[in-house]
């Protein structure tokens, strides 16, 4: 008789327990199907600044004079008194030529010369004699009779021809004394002079070689090549996004290679104002102090180059911008409504990143930007530093 109610017992227990555990699985206070609600998103507030950051473009050094030195004149090199690295100054002889055709025209010069000065004496001579006939008969035609009319009017006529003559010889004189003036100019051209003060960078002639004007017949280089090298150009191209805000008298650091760590700089000089339709860059000269020499043209540059905006653009953090195939936008949240708003990117400080489309300061933007959170879908901001 006992052992009956034992199992009724335990079986009543199971079942007790059975259902205790159906109980615990539902949760206390929790309503089954009842539906989540929208998720939490970072987002971050637009910003408005004027942008102000550095950023690395290549130049080169440029000298600031550089001149290819060819003769006036055709000839052959009788000497050459500097070689390539010899510093020379403004008014240096570098170099004497021989031209025996050019002595040759000094001497035709000087004859002609010679020649019409002589022409001149006897035109003047013959003048004198002319005029002095012509007042004789003058005064004796006072008398009636003594001279005729026809005779008086001879004398004048060939005193005023005299006249013409000798004027046309002191015009031969002048020429041909011009002509020797000239010729002797350019017997001055066989010494081959320095235009400034430089550096000799380049030598391609020596005794004997045949060198002369560019273009000349069997003339190919130049005789040297004259760089100034205390003062530089610094010719650095800049992008056309960057171009506006670039003002004359700004100092702009550069480094070399040859100079590992250290840092030299030039002064904004000329901007040429045109973007090259082949680069899409803007040359813009800086002026570049070397007393030392120790920079050289020809060097590549990594320049410095300060970027400012002249008024103030927005900026969002640079992960809120999303790019896809078709677009690049950011994803804005108003009245807890998410929106995708398309975007041109510009250039990015730290963190952020310049943003042009239809955005406003103080709109709120996801910090993450990404193409699954779609248009409309409700959403939670919570709002983070921008940094």
């Amino acid at each position: 008789m006992t052992g009956r109610p034992l199992l009724l017992l335990g079986v009543f227990s199971l079942a007790t327990l059975s259902a205790s555990c159906r109980g615990s699985s539902t949760g206390a206070g929790q309503t089954p199907g009842a539906a989540p609600g929208p998720p939490t998103v970072e987002v971050a507030v637009v910003v408005s600044s004027r942008l102000h950051i550095t950023i690395p473009l290549p130049g080169e050094l440029q000298p600031y004079q550089v001149v290819p030195i060819y003769p006036r004149v055709t000839g052959f090199v009788r000497s050459i008194s500097v070689d390539r690295g010899a510093h020379v100054r403004q008014g240096q002889s570098i170099a004497r030529l021989d031209a025996p055709e050019l002595g040759a025209q000094q001497a035709e010069a000087q004859a002609r010369l010679q020649g019409a000065e002589a022409q001149l004496a006897a035109a003047r001579a013959r003048l004198a004699s002319d005029e002095s006939t012509y007042q004789r008969l003058k005064a004796a035609s006072a008398t009636p009779g003594v001279v005729a009319g026809n005779d008086l009017e001879v004398s004048q006529r060939t005193t005023e021809a005299d006249r013409a003559l000798v004027k046309a010889q002191q015009d031969n004189v002048e020429a041909a004394r011009q002509a020797l003036q000239s010729a002797a100019e350019i017997d001055a051209y066989l010494d081959v002079r320095a235009p400034f003060d430089g550096v000799v960078t380049e030598r391609n002639a020596h005794a004997g070689a045949l060198v002369g004007p560019a273009g000349t017949a069997g003339v190919a280089d130049a005789m040297v090549r004259i760089e100034t090298l205390s003062r530089l150009r610094l010719v650095v191209p800049v992008p056309e996004t960057y171009a506006a805000g670039i003002r004359e008298g700004t100092k702009v650091d550069f480094a070399v290679p040859a100079f590992p760590g250290r840092t030299f700089s030039g002064t904004i000089a000329r901007i040429s104002h045109a973007v090259s339709v082949k680069t899409r860059t803007m040359p813009v000269e800086l002026e570049v102090a070397n007393p030392s020499g120790e920079l050289d043209p020809g060097t590549y540059t990594e320049v410095l180059w300060p970027v400012e905006r002249p008024y103030p653009t927005l900026f969002v953090p640079s992960s809120a911008v999303t790019t896809t195939l078709e677009r690049t936008f950011v994803i804005r949240v108003r009245a807890g409504k998410a929106e995708w708003v398309d975007v041109k990117t510009g250039a990015s400080s730290g963190g952020l990143i310049e943003v042009f489309g239809d955005l406003r300061e103080m709109d709120q933007v996801a910090v993450r930007g990404t193409d699954e959170l779609r248009p409309g879908a409700s959403v939670m901001p919570r709002v983070v530093p921008v940094r």
